[in-house]
């Protein structure tokens, strides 16, 4: 199991280095000045204030010069300074990224109830008329593109019913359903199915049968053999789709005005703002690795037939 650890360690910072140096070296190919609207407009422009300019933020060195300078103020936890506003990248987006964590765990929660619980009765009454519209539900939700489920749930409980407000606030518990429940109701029908589909072929294992016949409870047989064994694809999946819900939430706090990274990352790619792009990216490849290596991990408590070595 250490070994493992220390394997998966290794292979997170080789994983790293290479994300970095991907999403570093696309930056350059980006059309327009970074710095250009901080000099002014067009007319205004002094080419000496923009050499300036690229000197402070060290865009006149050679590309491998500012990779380096970049990982190495990366393992220092300085993640450099917005051209914008003139401050530490990590002060700004430290508190974003609490929002948006905030976002993501209440959406990772909603797949779970939601997606296992549908699944779960959906295959306990399979081919019933419950099982045909559970099917054809999640069929209809995964179709749906998330900006679309985003402005017609909107226009819904906040427009038309005035449930919540359209702006949305971080601090207000009730202003977070909404944007969470965009995010994580295609997920949640994905779950379904996958719970569905993984427990109808437990059912049909030879163990839970042999539970059944020796007469243990049908409860117990549900619990202990068909529904943890069922779980471990599930958090497969949410481990894996959590990239997915970083990347739809660029989309979703646009909608809702919900102040976290994809709105920064938002307004940064608009203002060309290097560095925030590149903080919004790295944590997010970090915060997927380091999930994905949780999940790893977690496999050998739900099954004890996995090993890792």
């Amino acid at each position: 199991m250490g070994r493992y650890v220390v394997r998966r360690l290794g292979q997170m910072v080789v994983v790293l280095l290479g994300a970095t140096m991907i999403l570093f070296a696309c930056l350059f190919v980006i059309p327009g000045d970074p710095v250009g609207s901080l000099a002014g407009s067009d007319k205004a422009r002094d080419p000496a204030v923009i050499a300036q300019l690229h000197q402070r933020y060290g865009l006149d060195d050679p590309l491998a010069v500012q990779y380096g300078n970049y990982i190495k103020r990366l393992v220092q936890g300085d993640m450099g300074e917005d051209f914008t506003q003139r401050r530490p990248v990590s002060e700004i987006l430290a508190p974003k990224l609490v929002n948006t964590a905030k976002l993501a765990v209440v959406a990772i929660v909603f797949d779970m109830v939601i997606g296992m619980l549908v699944g779960v009765v959906a295959a306990l009454r399979r081919y019933s008329l419950l099982d045909t519209v559970v099917t054809l539900a999640t069929t209809i939700v995964v179709g749906f593109p998330t900006f679309v489920i985003g402005m017609l749930l909107l226009n819904t409980f906040a427009v038309q019913l005035k449930w919540v407000p359209v702006i949305g606030d971080p601090g207000d518990p009730k202003q977070i359903i909404l944007p969470a429940l965009t995010l994580a109701l295609v997920d949640a029908a994905l779950v379904a199915r996958l719970t569905r589909g993984t427990m109808l072929e437990i059912l049909r294992a030879d163990y839970v049968k042999t539970a059944v016949a020796k007469g243990v409870p049908r409860r117990q047989v549900l619990l202990k053999h068909v529904l943890r064994n069922s779980v471990i694809p599930v958090i497969t999946y949410i481990g894996i789709s959590f990239g997915t819900l970083l990347g739809g939430a660029l989309i979703t706090e646009v909608i809702f005005n919900w102040d976290g990274v994809g709105m920064a990352m938002n307004t940064a790619v608009q203002q060309q703002n290097n560095p925030i792009i590149i903080g919004v990216a790295t944590w997010g490849v970090l915060i997927f690795v380091l999930l994905n290596l949780l999940v790893d991990l977690l496999y050998a408590v739900l099954d004890p037939r996995i090993r890792l070595g």
